[in-house]
């Protein structure tokens, strides 16, 4: 067997953030080319992360903001009705994730912000994972830099605007 399909999947949460314009919060990478430089530059991601033991995909989603982008301002709208999974690509296994893992296994949440754009701070939790953020509107998704996450991001974009166009009562748009 290879080192790929012997290691195991790394248990994490995702969280697709969308401001009161229906925008969603993009990062910049810290640790990826093209960090410190112009916004047109770097790898860019929605806010992730591991779930710890004893928590739930829930309670790891409004950590992971807090943790990340310094706010859990935020209320969950709904979540994607499966885990999604990938691998790392090849010259990342055995390096990224401790080493340890092949790739993650994702629960994704769609949430609402509604926090102040000030609220967001990359600086709370140190290393800083992200040295820059951005709202995207979901049609321009396809302009940044998302990395080999890709696919993932175009799976859940059609489903997690939908939620978001919801009003915050939750009742179906007229």
């Amino acid at each position: 067997m290879s080192l790929k399909t012997d290691l195991p999947y790394r248990p994490n949460v995702g969280a697709m953030l969308f401001n009161a314009r229906n925008e969603i919060l993009m990062a910049r990478r810290t640790d990826m080319p093209g960090a410190g430089g112009p916004i047109d530059q770097g790898v860019w991601q929605c806010p992730q992360g591991g779930i710890d033991e004893g928590e739930n995909p829930r309670q790891a989603v409004m950590r992971e903001l807090l943790e990340e982008i310094g706010t859990d301002r935020a209320m969950i709208l709904g979540e994607y009705p499966r885990w999604i999974s990938y691998d790392l690509p090849d010259h990342l296994i055995g390096r990224a994730l401790g080493g340890r893992y092949r790739g993650q296994t994702q629960k994704w949440f769609a949430l609402r912000f509604t926090g102040r754009d000030d609220d967001i701070r990359l600086d709370t939790h140190l290393p800083a994972e992200f040295d820059r953020w951005q709202w995207v509107a979901p049609s321009r998704l396809a302009h940044v830099n998302v990395g080999f996450k890709r696919p993932i991001y175009e799976q859940l974009i059609p489903e997690f605007s939908r939620l978001a166009r919801l009003p915050s009562s939750g009742a179906a748009p007229e």
